[in-house]
């Protein structure tokens, strides 16, 4: 039986996925696995029972994944699941961000009680909330990921010329976009470019704050800037200025943040993005079936800390979590070979500093499984 913890409310079309060697529950001390939506985790104090933590979600900035890596515990994140419902989202942020949709539909509010007078109203007072259309305007994505490229094919359906940058983007996803997509090298060439920004990139130590007051002088003069990706991609406080000194013309977030609050062009959404039934049902059976493969299997699958590995051979399994180290993967074989052991698959791959390796025999004695753990090099051996 596996115990799953769950720290925010997952939906039931995924949670479907764990049967009945499983005991889901949203009280448990020593989790085998977590799965986890928005919550914090930064302050949660892991017991050595976990195994794994899944985020129902793409984003991980509420994992402290360092200490998970330390710990021998996988995290996985749910890429793609959730992409259409904040490309929707974006989309009407376009809008939102043109056409100030959302100052009109407050003043309207206003003119409640003016009877017969409220036509002659709307037709004096419409023309302090006209805007540009979006037709034949360029937008700059920064983020080519599963959300960025959703975005800039329907933006492109829309009639917008589409500028694209993203400094790991695989150019066999090129196919994935609009053929007269531009691709620029550098920032900079996004923000002389684009009539519109919309950022599509975790927040981490390279991107934190990186629309500023130095960024933001390098933008066009009525740049209208979206983020629906991460709320410290953007320093309020420049944010703040440059709508107020109309350098910025619109700023449309799902983050929040008490310099923006209320300012005029600023459109801020309490985080839609993913907040469909649609989405919730995807990234919640993706995650489930992630933990599942990982705890009955020991295969990884959209692991932000350990690399994919997968074996499909049937027998017993060890799954061993360790330092990148040649010698150690030759430990691991070394210690089947020594106790006579057979291996029908083997799979080892490395990413940064750690590495994970994966074998399968049809019987693994425990005398192999002591000495895995006798190497210091070793953070985590399990038997399947």
């Amino acid at each position: 039986m596996y115990d799953i913890l769950t720290l925010n409310k997952i939906s039931q079309i995924g949670l479907k996925e764990l049967d009945s060697k499983y005991a889901v529950t949203d009280c448990c001390d020593c989790p085998d696995g977590i799965i986890v939506r928005s919550a914090s985790m930064h302050e949660y104090d892991f017991s050595d029972k976990t195994l794994a933590v899944a985020r129902a979600g793409a984003g991980v900035n509420n994992i402290p994944v360092d200490e998970c890596t330390k710990k021998g515990i996988v995290v996985f994140n749910t890429p793609g699941a959730n992409a259409n419902a904040v490309k929707e989202l974006v989309i009407g942020g376009l809008m939102l961000s043109s056409r100030k949709v959302a100052a009109a539909y407050d003043w309207c509010k206003t003119l409640k009680g003016e009877g017969d007078n409220v036509g002659k109203l709307v037709e004096k007072g419409k023309s302090q909330f006209a805007g540009p259309e979006i037709l034949g305007k360029t937008l700059g994505v920064i983020g080519l990921g599963a959300i960025g490229r959703m975005v800039a094919v329907a933006a492109n359906a829309l009639g917008m010329k589409i500028v694209g940058y993203d400094p790991y983007f695989n150019v066999e996803l090129k196919g994935d976009l609009p053929a007269d997509t531009e691709y620029v090298d550098t920032l900079d060439e996004v923000y002389e470019k684009a009539d519109y920004i919309t950022l599509h990139l975790p927040c981490v130590a390279d991107t934190k704050g990186m629309i500023n007051a130095d960024t933001i002088a390098k933008m066009k003069d009525g740049v209208r800037i979206l983020n629906f990706a991460r709320g410290e991609l953007v320093k309020g406080a420049d944010l703040a200025a440059a709508i107020e000194s109309g350098k910025v013309a619109a700023y449309v977030t799902d983050f929040p943040s008490d310099e923006v609050i209320g300012l005029p062009g600023v459109t801020a959404l309490p985080h839609l993005g993913a907040s469909t039934p649609e989405s919730e049902e995807n990234c919640a059976y993706m995650a489930a079936v992630e933990i599942r493969e990982y705890l009955e299997k020991g295969n990884i699958k959209n692991s932000v800390n350990f690399p994919n590995v997968e074996i499909d051979a049937e027998g017993e399994r060890v799954a061993v979590i360790h330092n990148n180290s040649l010698n150690v993967m030759n430990d691991v074989l070394g210690a089947f070979m020594k106790n006579g052991v057979e291996t029908k698959g083997f799979n080892s791959k490395a990413k940064g500093d750690y590495a994970y390796t994966l074998v399968v025999a049809d019987s693994i004695p425990d005398a192999v499984i002591n000495a895995l753990n006798a190497n210091e090099d070793i953070i985590k051996v399990r038997k399947i």
